[in-house]
């Protein structure tokens, strides 16, 4: 049996005087690529800011690796296995792609693998390699996304969280960012995807939660979600 990576218990976060999260149960496996799907304001990204101890539980706990992380700063996680790539990328904008790369690696002393690492992002990225010196802020949206994923790789995590990647993006950008996940995945990264990309993201994952109005009100096989009428109607607009 696969070691559970992550687990959420009862979580419940307020978020600017509402309760966004009300009391949520989940899991991941280490490597599956789990995704969290709901419409705009069911609470995914707060519930991923949670996780990653960017806002503070109300109630219920969240372990990584066996162990309570709740409270834990994004550092730290970090040095743990645990990199998120947030919604709306967060890219240094005033450093070059290359500095940025430099960045995700910045807990880690192994040099040599370092190089590797960053051959590796450059050959899933092949765009990043070409404009290396470039300034993050003049890059598009995609490209961006791209760099931010990238960076987290830097990291050499355990489990890489994304929150909304596909969000803003043209539709060929959508389709390289799908792609990229998957390669990310088959490489052995444990993936938590949060995805308003219902379809896309169901097709591409092992098991898939959907989330409303800040609790779970279905889980299981992503495919058999993917074929589900309630989620048809409800997310894949049929």
């Amino acid at each position: 049996m696969s070691q559970t990576l992550l687990k959420v218990t009862g979580l419940k976060v307020a978020y600017g005087g509402i309760q966004a999260v009300k009391g949520v149960d989940f899991e991941v496996k280490e490597g599956e690529l789990v995704t969290l799907i709901g419409s705009n304001g069911a609470g995914k990204t707060t519930t991923m800011k949670a996780i990653t101890g960017t806002l503070p539980l109300n109630a219920g706990d969240i372990e990584y690796l066996g162990k309570s992380i709740k409270g834990k700063g994004a550092w730290d996680l970090v040095r743990q296995g645990l990199a998120m790539v947030p919604e709306g990328r967060g890219v240094f904008t005033r450093m070059t792609i290359m500095e940025n790369l430099q960045m995700g690696a910045h807990i880690r002393t192994d040099k040599p693998e370092i190089a590797t690492d960053l051959d590796k992002v450059f050959t899933i990225f092949p765009r990043l390699k070409e404009r290396r010196t470039q300034l993050a802020g003049t890059l598009s949206g995609g490209e961006q996304q791209m760099l931010a994923m990238g960076r987290a790789l830097m990291s050499r995590p355990k489990v890489l969280l994304l929150d909304e990647p596909s969000m803003g993006l043209s539709p060929i950008m959508v389709d390289k960012i799908f792609e990229v996940v998957r390669e990310v995945y088959a490489q052995g990264v444990t993936v938590l995807l949060v995805e308003q990309n219902a379809s896309r993201a169901l097709q591409i994952a092992d098991r898939g939660y959907v989330m409303e109005s800040g609790v779970i009100t279905m889980s299981g096989d992503a495919k058999q979600m993917l074929r589900d009428p309630k989620v048809r109607a409800a997310y894949l607009g049929e």
